[in-house]
């Protein structure tokens, strides 16, 4: 079953209604310059009151291992979400916990080499997921654009060979079943196709995104 995560939480409201559609984990926006941003206490807050069997992710930039580690501590993170340039360098983040390295696709694409069999899946711990989105330096993540699917087919099946892949980028319930029929990830992430406004979720848009993956499953099952 493809692992579904809606980022992006400010709120316990919101949480709640990702919980109840359906999805796996929830996301919490640590970078200052993003309008998502949330305090450790805030997420801690929200944490608290989600079952425990829903993934909580931290969403990280270029932060040391021990902010990090700090952050996720406080908040009652399970997870870290690394979206800066921390694939280049990786080092132990969460004593060993789980890890995602958001990999830039368009920066990716343009430096595959050729042939194609020479590509070389960037050396992170065995442990790693990997998150493809179409963000860029200015804007590390919430673009609400999609990156070039057809381009990126091949390089998922890569890196899939070696972690699993989540794919994020301008998806939203009318558009996530073709993505995940054509790219095949182990999992989707989405943020700005399931909000009313910056940091405040649809709740309508959420269960039908949560209930377009499911019913992709249901096909392929």
């Amino acid at each position: 079953m493809t692992w579904v995560k809606i980022c992006g939480m400010t709120n316990l409201e919101d949480a709640l209604v990702a919980v109840d559609a359906g999805a796996d984990a929830v996301g919490f926006v640590f970078y200052e310059k993003s309008p998502r941003c949330v305090t450790a206490e805030t997420a801690r807050e929200i944490c608290a009151k989600l079952p425990g069997s829903v993934e909580k992710v931290g969403v990280f930039v270029n932060e040391s291992p021990e902010r990090v580690s700090e952050v996720a501590h406080r908040a009652g993170l399970t997870a870290a979400q690394l979206h800066g340039d921390e694939y280049k360098n990786p080092r132990p983040y969460l004593n060993g916990g789980k890890i995602f390295f958001a990999l830039p696709v368009a920066q990716m694409l343009n430096n595959l080499t050729e042939p194609i069999g020479e590509f070389r899946v960037p050396k992170l711990p065995e442990s790693s997921t990997i998150l493809l989105d179409s963000g860029f330096p200015e804007k590390r993540g919430g673009t609400g654009k999609t990156f070039a699917w057809a381009e990126a087919r091949w390089l998922v099946s890569q890196l899939m060979r070696q972690h699993p892949v989540v794919i994020a980028g301008g998806l939203t319930a009318s558009n996530v079943t073709r993505a995940a029929e054509f790219l095949k990830p182990w999992g989707v992430d989405v943020v700005s196709g399931v909000e009313a406004s910056p940091g405040k979720k649809d709740p309508e848009k959420v269960r039908a995104f949560v209930r377009a993956v499911r019913e992709c499953d249901r096909k392929v099952s």
